[in-house]
């Protein structure tokens, strides 16, 4: 395969399903999974874990788990343990989280880029096999290492990701992200002022934006049936334009879209208010922030992500067919 794909996964499968998809991936050439970790439904530590028990080369990365429900140590000690499982073939995805959610667990989500720089630097140095003490204003450790009793005691190759939306956050990972994992539900005209602020912030830490890895989710719905398949996209994007509004404004979604979706959709919300605001979105939003229809359209809207950035996509398969989304990028594609 000539270029670079990877899998993502959230909760629409059973464990056992999953793990088979992502069985078939590796075969197909995929260069890495990633397990999606936002609403309460499912941790991404769990599935992570099965799949590095059940694989041999495909990457498993958190698409993302958050800085403020593990504290740093605990993160550090449970990617060694994913390490330990599978070497080499862990990524570290974190981000920042979202609110309501955060608020409505009690956490407050304040100085986010402190918090998370904080963050970053102590689980670094832990998976670098250091003695760390550090007092800051969220992350207050001393003297504390990776206590390996049994096992490998060397420095761990486990890559930090930051899953960034805003710019203040891209800037932050280009300085101290081994790589930025981008959102989805943006069109591929948003990377261009992404990849303007993650270049800032890599001349702060003396790297360029090719230093940077970027891979980039993208929700792919893939049908022979394109009408099927747009709709299959429709329900996700209306369900974000309620809960998310900041990733779609960050697409420059009409804001006359946003609140007519605003005035039906509540928090959670309801089956059949989903379905009402679905008629609200039009099949050009969908396709704006989405690859979705055909295979071979579905191709042509992943190739405009990479021509605006993103180094390797990160396909989240809707639908019931997900070997075909696999098939459909596991050959043929060319970016």
């Amino acid at each position: 395969m000539a270029d670079r794909v990877a899998l993502y996964l959230q909760d629409a499968h059973s464990l056992q399903a999953a793990i088979g998809y992502v069985q078939y991936a590796e075969e197909r050439g995929f260069e890495a999974v990633w397990q999606a970790e936002s609403r309460l439904v499912r941790d991404a530590i769990v599935p992570m874990a099965a799949y590095a028990a059940t694989t041999r080369r495909i990457k498993i990365g958190s698409g993302v788990i958050n800085n403020w429900t593990r504290n740093a140590a605990l993160t550090a000690a449970t990617f060694l343990t994913l390490d330990d499982l599978a070497p080499d073939r862990i990524l570290l995805g974190i981000g920042a989280w979202w609110d309501p959610l955060a608020a409505n667990v009690g956490i407050d989500r304040r100085k986010p880029l402190l918090a998370m720089r904080e963050h970053v630097s102590v689980v670094r140095d832990l998976l670098a096999m250091k003695n760390v003490t550090f007092e800051g204003e969220f992350v207050n450790v001393k003297g504390i290492e990776l206590d390996i009793v049994h096992g490998r005691r060397e420095p761990r190759n486990v890559p930090i990701y930051i899953g960034a939306t805003g710019m203040k956050m891209m800037a932050l990972s280009g300085e101290i992200g081994d790589g930025v994992l981008l959102n989805y539900l943006v069109s591929p005209a948003y990377n261009a002022t992404a990849l303007e602020h993650l270049e800032t912030g890599a001349r702060l830490s003396g790297r360029t934006i090719e230093d940077i890895d970027r891979p980039q989710l993208v929700v792919c719905s893939v049908d022979h049936n394109r009408k099927r398949a747009l709709d299959n996209a429709r329900k996700l994007v209306t369900q974000y334009l309620g809960q998310q509004p900041h990733i779609m404004k960050a697409s420059g979604v009409s804001s006359d879209v946003l609140d007519e979706i605003h005035q039906v959709l509540t928090w959670p919300a309801t089956e059949e208010q989903i379905e009402r605001a679905m008629e609200l979105v039009p099949d050009d939003v969908v396709q704006l922030i989405t690859a979705s229809g055909t295979p071979e359209e579905v191709r042509a809207k992943v190739r405009e992500y990479v021509a605006a950035g993103c180094t390797c996509p990160v396909l989240y398969p809707l639908g019931d067919d997900v070997r075909l989304m696999i098939d459909t990028f596991a050959s043929g594609y060319s970016a």
